[in-house]
């Protein structure tokens, strides 16, 4: 008989890529889930895994195994979301996945009242990119996701995951004290031209808007310093080293040298919570949105009053029950 948490390890390596990625996702070590695997080789009489440089590969056997791991993950997903709904409580492992900023700014404050109020809750917390995120709940890999997207770029939703919004977050043009535009009360993007820009590395969001909204301006971007966190891009503002478009959400005060000046459209991104449709009726599920929707007002303080927080815009991500 297969062991489901053998299938489990497995499926976790076809979703993240690595065994040390499956390995951190479930909260096992690398070398656990390589015991796992080389167990289930055993028990199946067949090789799952094939040296590929420094990394492996799945064979054509194990991708056919995966397949059958994911109609059982998804029986006893079912299975467990009954078992709550009828306890009526929230109650179990749910795992979190949200980008970075929303991880630091929003999801502490949540995370700390769902404790309080749901000690049978088990959350577990995960900063991925949005770009991977929503793939990662689509697969099962993660319960529940924070995600955003961009109002000239929409997130796309793949079937079988349905979403809530939780809010809107502006993002303003930051400049080196002294800078040409600091003293302006708005800047408009065709007025963006010639600027040294520093960003996120290519293919993340923020990148890729910024990418899209000047040359949409006229512009083609120079990008001269790339960071992954927000903090570092401040810092390099700061040093006089280029501007920088960095959202408000988890951004903290800004350092003296740096003067924020709103553009005219001011940029926003929409924050949503994703979750599988087959958990859509798992307490936890729901409780978590409620929660993450009623901590926003306090996270986006900073930002404008008339952000609007209601039902989402039409487009490539749907309605929702929450």
């Amino acid at each position: 008989m297969l062991d489901l948490q053998r299938l489990r390890a497995l499926h976790a390596v076809s979703v993240h890529g690595t065994v040390g990625a499956a390995a951190a996702a479930l909260g096992f070590t690398p070398s656990a889930v390589s015991q796992q695997i080389a167990k289930l080789e055993r028990e199946t009489r067949t090789v799952l895994f094939e040296r590929e440089g420094r990394g492996v590969r799945l064979t054509d056997d194990a991708w056919q195994l995966v397949g059958v791991a994911s109609e059982l993950l998804a029986i006893v997903e079912r299975a467990e979301t009954r078992l709550e709904e009828r306890r009526g409580v929230p109650s179990g492992r749910l795992t979190i996945a949200a980008f970075a900023s929303a991880a630091r700014g929003l999801l502490p404050s949540v995370l700390a009242d769902l404790a309080v109020r749901h000690p049978a809750l088990d959350v577990r917390l995960t900063e991925v990119d949005p770009h991977l995120s929503v793939d990662l709940v689509a697969k099962g890999a993660v319960d529940l996701v924070v995600a955003h997207d961009w109002d000239i770029a929409p997130l796309p939703a793949p079937a079988g995951v349905e979403q809530a919004r939780i809010g809107e977050d502006l993002c303003d043009l930051l400049v080196p004290e002294g800078h040409r535009l600091a003293g302006r009360s708005a800047v408009r993007r065709s007025e963006l031209g010639g600027e040294r820009w520093i960003c996120q590395p290519p293919g993340r969001v923020c990148h890729d808007w910024l990418m899209r909204t000047l040359r949409g301006a006229g512009h083609e971007p120079d990008i001269v310093h790339q960071a992954d966190e927000n903090p570092t891009l401040v810092a390099l503002v700061a040093a006089g080293l280029g501007v920088a478009l960095i959202p408000r959400l988890g951004r903290g005060p800004l350092p003296v040298g740096v003067v924020e000046v709103p553009l005219d459209p001011m940029p926003v991104r929409r924050l949503y919570a994703l979750w599988r449709t087959g958990a859509a009726r798992r307490p936890a599920i729901a409780e978590t949105v409620r929660t993450l929707r009623a901590h926003w007002p306090d996270a986006s303080a900073h930002t404008a009053p008339s952000t609007p927080t209601g039902p989402a815009r039409p487009g490539r991500l749907g309605g929702s029950a929450f």
